[in-house]
């Protein structure tokens, strides 16, 4: 094969890879036209929401927004207890970890933990003095 062959074979190519192209295009498009969703009608806000319908309008919303929570309320209950297991699950399996992680921290920022401690125990000490004394009236009351 010479280089005017090779020319014409890839312009060949060339011309039948655009042509599959545009049918596939074609093809796309017309399947887009027939799934598109039909449009809604349009809505006169004037008429639908003026002083007369305007309460009646809002119950509508309202019952059609609880029916739809109603109906996915089994599915929304569902989820939420599968979320609960599975992050159950996550922390004890990682349990260890954690408390190992912990530790280390703690390690490692012990002094500051001293400070800061101090420093809460120093601004809130009437508060916590106060829930102290609360508490010791209650026990005496309760065992007196």
């Amino acid at each position: 094969m010479d280089l005017e062959e090779l020319k014409k074979l890839r312009e060949e190519r060339l011309a039948s890879h655009k042509k599959k192209k545009r049918e596939y295009y074609l093809k796309s498009k017309a399947r887009k036209k027939t799934t598109q969703k039909p449009k809604r009608e349009e809505i006169d806000y004037a008429k639908d929401l003026n002083d007369i319908n305007f309460s009646r309008k809002i119950k509508e919303i309202a019952k059609a927004q609880k029916e739809h929570v109603d109906s996915r309320k089994e599915l929304i209950l569902e989820k939420m207890n599968e979320y609960k297991n599975r992050k159950k699950e996550y922390y004890k399996e990682n349990k260890d970890k954690r408390l190992e992680y912990d530790k280390e921290y703690r390690e490692k920022k012990k002094e500051q933990l001293k400070e800061y401690r101090r420093e809460y125990y120093k601004k809130n000490k009437e508060k916590i003095l106060e829930k102290q004394r609360e508490k010791r009236k209650l026990q005496k009351s309760e065992n007196g």
